[in-house]
């Protein structure tokens, strides 16, 4: 039945979309896999992928990536994972114009304009599933992330207009909302301090900073509650395969735990539990 099925994933490189790729190419999908640096291109194509450049921040790279999809598909995509983001870690009071931005582009411009060119292809076509790779901080926010935590509740505001303006149309939009995963986020988010935080901060948040940096630095899993990215690929495969997919895929236990508190708590109560939780 899926044999002829075919998904765009972004971000490919590693984690989350490296494993969502691999599962669902195993379940009979047509794979196309993305990745922004051309060495990570290569590699996916070694592993058998039909691979392509694209670097969801740059306007260029997603139109010349579209016109690849469009002249190997003819125009026809069942899905779209709009997977690549990172995490600028910072308080807000030292993240910069430029820093935001730079957040922006990926996480959430990046997936706008992605998600806009391939639309016609699906209005055309009577169906589709678009999905957006969110997080828990899309709708709890947690101290020196205010970068990130904007970004994915930004994305999650787009993705529910969206669901809302395409209701009839036969395409789902989707959001799944992971928590601690494995993956190189972390590693990620250290460079991107160092790039845009550490060199201009202002010293308020010294303590917070050492204590963010040694989290960061720490091998192994974030957490107790950290899942193997398959629980995301899972969550994924329900998404695109499903007659009827959740509008939310709430992947960790707290994702899930924290969904309820900011449902059931004081926002004031809920604070001292975010701010313990991001410490």
């Amino acid at each position: 039945m899926t044999a002829s099925r075919s998904i765009l994933i972004t971000g490919c490189s590693s984690g989350i979309g490296h494993h969502a790729a691999h599962a669902l190419r195993a379940r009979g999908w047509r794979v196309f896999a993305s990745a922004r640096r051309i060495e990570d291109v290569s590699r996916l194509r070694a592993e058998g992928f039909e691979a392509v450049l694209l670097d969801v921040a740059d306007s260029h790279s997603i139109e010349t990536a579209v016109q690849w999809l469009d002249g190997v598909t003819g125009g026809r995509l069942d899905a779209l994972y709009n997977n690549a983001g990172f995490g600028v870690p910072g308080a807000v009071e030292d993240l910069s114009r430029e820093a935001m931005r730079h957040q922006f582009e990926t996480n959430v411009f990046g997936s706008i304009e992605l998600t806009n060119a391939i639309l016609p292809w699906m209005r055309r076509q009577g169906h589709g599933r678009i999905v957006f790779n969110s997080s828990v901080l899309g709708f709890a926010a947690m101290p020196a992330r205010g970068a990130y935590n904007a970004s994915k509740f930004a994305l999650e505001g787009f993705a529910d207009t969206l669901r809302l303006e395409l209701a009839g149309t036969g395409i789902e939009t989707i959001l799944i909302e992971p928590g601690p995963i494995e993956s190189a986020f972390r590693v990620n988010a250290a460079r991107e301090f160092a790039t845009w935080v550490a060199p201009v901060q202002r010293g308020v948040h010294a303590a917070l900073y050492a204590s963010m940096q040694d989290r960061l630095a720490k091998p192994g899993p974030s957490s107790r509650f950290t899942l193997s990215p398959a629980a995301t690929s899972q969550a994924l495969i329900h998404a695109v395969e499903s007659r009827r997919p959740a509008i939310r895929y709430r992947v960790t236990f707290p994702t899930r735990l924290f969904w309820w508190l900011k449902r059931l708590l004081p926002t004031r109560w809920l604070d001292l539990l975010l701010r313990k939780a991001g410490g």
